[in-house]
């Protein structure tokens, strides 16, 4: 009996420490989860803090940057601006738009950490795309003594709907990547394409995060994964330092030694990628070559879709028997008020200024302006205020009122047309913005600098397969070996050798040659032979 008494006792202390044990270990799961739940609440506090700075940083950036490429738009048109003088100010002009670059890629890789990075996807032609591209880099390769070969496959959809913006800084950020460490050879783009059938699209799988755009235009248009690939002859990274290539500023040996980046384009790269559906990998070996690798996923539309742009054409004048629009011009920054001035001006615009919203009220009541152009960071009163008090009143309906703003956060411009602006331009700004702004808002009409557009390569060198019957089969096979080869000189060499009274098919073959299009003479002279 005292037996089973201590026993009982025994038992009862043992229950009693092993509550007090449980009691400690829930204790201590609290203290955690408050330590972890505080944790998460100082990071998302930092997170913001971080957010917010880069964006103010941003706006004061932007608004200097306003100026540069403002004013030095103006200058390079100049007719008094000596040769010297205008390619001094395109240097200007060119700097200043690298600057903006590097910060809109600081600002992106801030949305990207925050969760606000989205996909603004259009229609477009794709064809047209990967042409402009190649134009606009082909320049960089050539002088670095390099070859940039554009290889896009015939089953590639022409017209197509995604994010082209974002797609354009990954092309641009890789292919200028691939020149940059390349010394010798050059960098090709081969652009191939799947057609993904309806069960089995990245678009309906989810690969894109559910951050895809869908289209109004239903399932009959079919989707597709677009393949890229861009290859150099450069350097290349070796294995141990593949990890560091999608780290925010982080550098490979090869990119420190190039002294050139910020380690930014390819981690914000492939977050683009992986919005559009896909992902980037690459393969390289040190001396030989880099290849990156990336597919991304779109709708295939009609030509009938495609959102058409016209190209900005320099304004000179008004169109005569109109009446003369009055022009506010709200800024704090003198700077940027002279900017908007020495572009209207010219034009016979009756413009005033004001420093700020409290000035810009008093103008508006005594002048009525037709339209005034409102910054929305301002002493006194800011932008906001003054418009929603312009805009309150019945007769401050009259005036278009568009927004200045060098921010580029997207939940900004909701705020700014929920104020009561009828529209905003961002900074820094071309100018065909401002003027196609005012003839949206206003109807104002302008009479444009006579310009012919610059015929493409395409129009210049419509070579035909039966313009190749002018020449004899073995020269045709020596040009055949040489642009296959993509020697440019040795093909040079063979075209001046075409008899005087055959000019044209030399002036197109010259022309195929010196934009690099030896796949097109390849191709024709195949064709000739069948």
């Amino acid at each position: 009996m005292i037996i089973l008494l201590i026993g009982g006792i025994g038992g009862t202390i043992v229950i009693f420490f092993w509550n007090q044990i449980l009691k400690q270990e829930i204790e201590r799961r609290k203290v955690l989860e408050l330590q972890l739940q505080t944790s998460k609440e100082k990071a998302e506090v930092a997170n913001q803090a971080k957010s917010t700075f880069i964006a103010n940083m941003s706006h004061e950036l932007r608004t200097p940057l306003n100026a540069i490429l403002g004013f030095s738009q103006i200058m390079i048109r100049s007719p008094s601006l000596s040769k010297e003088d205008k390619e001094n100010t395109t240097i200007i002009h060119n700097s200043g738009s690298y600057l903006l670059t590097l910060i809109n890629n600081i600002l992106d890789l801030s949305k990207i950490e925050a969760g606000k990075m989205t996909l603004n996807a259009k229609t477009f032609d794709f064809y047209s795309f990967l042409n402009e591209l190649e134009d606009l880099l082909h320049i960089t390769a050539e002088n670095k003594g390099l070859t940039l070969i554009f290889d896009r496959q015939d089953d590639v959809p022409q017209y197509i709907y995604t994010d082209e913006t974002k797609l354009r800084q990954v092309l641009i950020n890789l292919i200028n990547n691939g020149i940059k460490f390349t010394s010798e050879g050059g960098v090709s783009v081969t652009v191939g394409s799947q057609k993904e059938s309806p069960l089995n699209s990245p678009l309906e799988r989810g690969e894109s995060s559910g951050k895809y755009p869908s289209l109004e235009w239903g399932e009959s248009n079919g989707k597709a994964t677009i393949i890229f690939e861009v290859r150099d002859t450069g350097a290349g990274i070796a294995e141990d330092e593949m990890p560091k290539l999608f780290e925010a500023f982080a550098q490979t040996e090869t990119g420190e030694n190039s002294q050139e980046g910020t380690g930014l384009g390819l981690p914000i790269s492939r977050k683009f990628v992986n919005l559009m559906g896909g992902d980037i990998t690459v393969k390289s070996q040190v001396g030989k070559g880099t290849t990156f690798r990336f597919k991304i996923a779109v709708y295939i539309v009609n030509k009938t879709d495609i959102e058409t742009q016209e190209i900005p054409r320099h304004v000179i004048a008004l169109k005569p028997n109109q009446i003369r629009y009055r022009i506010l011009i709200v800024d704090d920054r003198h700077t940027n008020r002279l900017l908007l001035i020495k572009l209207l001006q010219p034009l016979g615009f009756e413009l005033k200024e004001a420093t700020n919203g409290k000035e810009a009220i008093e103008i508006w009541e005594k002048w009525q302006p037709h339209l005034i152009w409102m910054d929305m960071r301002m002493p006194v009163i800011d932008g906001y205020e003054a418009t929603q008090i312009i805009k309150g009143t019945t007769k401050g309906n009259a005036t278009a009122i568009i927004a200045l703003t060098a921010s580029v956060l997207e939940e900004q411009k909701a705020i700014i047309l929920s104020a009561g602006c009828d529209d905003f331009v961002r900074k820094p700004f071309r100018e065909s913005m401002i003027f196609e702004t005012m003839k949206k808002h206003l109807g104002v009409e302008y009479i444009y600098e006579e310009e012919s557009p610059s015929p493409t390569a395409t129009e210049l060198s419509s070579l035909t397969v039966e313009d190749l019957q002018a020449m004899p089969s073995e020269w045709l096979d020596k040009l055949y070996d040489a642009v296959k080869a993509l020697d440019d000189d040795l093909s040079l060499e063979l075209i001046e050798k075409i008899p005087v009274e055959e000019s044209l098919l030399a002036e197109k073959l010259t022309n195929l040659v010196n934009d690099f299009q030896f796949k097109t003479i390849r191709q024709l002279i195949e064709l000739f032979r069948c």
